[in-house]
């Protein structure tokens, strides 16, 4: 019983002694070279601190690189939010216009072209003096009341196509006699 595998395979006739003393080397260095790692393993641990500082440096650009990220998609989140705001501002505020025939046009310039609108003598009154705007709303023009275009105009600007926060202070030169 404590003959070894390879002396009972050796005593069948079933291996020669070149290969019993092949394998005996074989598993000499096999055993060595786990050996060898284990050392190898220690000097890898000192080594180990240099291989953490580079995933820490990693980490920490992939960590920065996700705040910028989730930065980003909160300011999205906001911009959308405050679109959708703006929008229901301008959708429960709006002055629905019948048309008229005295209808008079009203023109005002949105980036570089000229636009219309056939308004009441009251209502380009209002807005020549502020107290009425006119908002963009999905490449529709709305005539908002002043407090709702004063909400609009907290929040962003670009909606409003023509809001006179400022009115004349002279009056009206339509209502004015002419000297001649």
């Amino acid at each position: 019983m404590g003959n070894s595998l390879r002396e009972q395979l050796l005593k069948a006739g079933l291996v020669d002694k070149k290969q019993v003393n092949k394998a005996k080397h074989d598993k000499r260095i096999t055993s060595q070279k786990t050996k060898g790692q284990k050392t190898k393993g220690q000097k890898t641990r000192q080594a180990a601190p240099v291989e953490d500082s580079v995933t820490r440096e990693e980490r920490l650009a992939y960590e920065e690189r996700n705040r910028e990220l989730n930065r980003l998609r909160n300011e999205e989140k906001k911009r959308r939010e405050t679109m959708a705001q703006i929008k229901q501002l301008i959708k429960t505020n709006r002055i629905t216009l019948k048309e008229r025939d005295d209808d008079a046009p009203f023109y005002f310039v949105v980036g570089k072209k000229v636009k219309k609108m056939f308004l009441s003598e009251k209502i380009s009154n209002d807005l020549t003096h502020g107290r009425m705007a006119i908002a963009n709303l999905d490449g529709r023009f709305e005539i908002i009341p002043e407090s709702a275009a004063r909400q609009i105009a907290d929040r962003d600007r670009k909606p409003l196509v023509f809001f006179n926060d400022a009115p004349p202070q002279d009056p009206d030169p339509q209502s004015e006699p002419l000297d001649l």
